[in-house]
């Protein structure tokens, strides 16, 4: 086993925790100043996908999982799609660009079929 560390346990780390804290953060800003629902909406997303982000990046550090790398990025953009109009909507009143939430949100489905998908081809480090 090697004692490098994953490309993707960084990213993982890194992406994990920038969900999870503008998750909190815009959370609690919704709380505040979003009288229309779609930041809290966009806050879970974020939550509830930051413990996904650290969790792949620990099974691309003890495991070769070929197919990985493609759920992450998915994930990636899915969430960062869905969450952005969101927040963009609930703040600025403007979407990012027409059927930008809808796009992430089949991403993210993908992404999670992806992941589910990865799991044929575990091996070890």
């Amino acid at each position: 086993m090697s004692d490098a560390t994953s490309k993707l346990l960084r990213l993982g780390l890194v992406i994990g925790g920038l969900s999870g804290a503008s998750g909190v953060a815009f959370l609690a800003l919704s709380a505040h100043a979003d009288t229309t629902g779609l930041m809290k909406t966009a806050a879970h997303m974020l939550l509830f996908h930051a413990p996904v982000f650290l969790g792949m990046g620990l099974v691309a550090q003890i495991r070769r999982v070929p197919f990985l790398p493609v759920a992450f990025a998915l994930m990636v953009v899915g969430i960062t799609l869905f969450s952005g109009d969101l927040i963009a909507r609930a703040t600025i009143g403007i979407r990012l660009f027409p059927m930008a939430a809808p796009t992430g949100g089949l991403l993210t489905i993908a992404s999670w079929i992806a992941l589910a998908l990865s799991a044929i081809r575990i091996k070890p480090r």
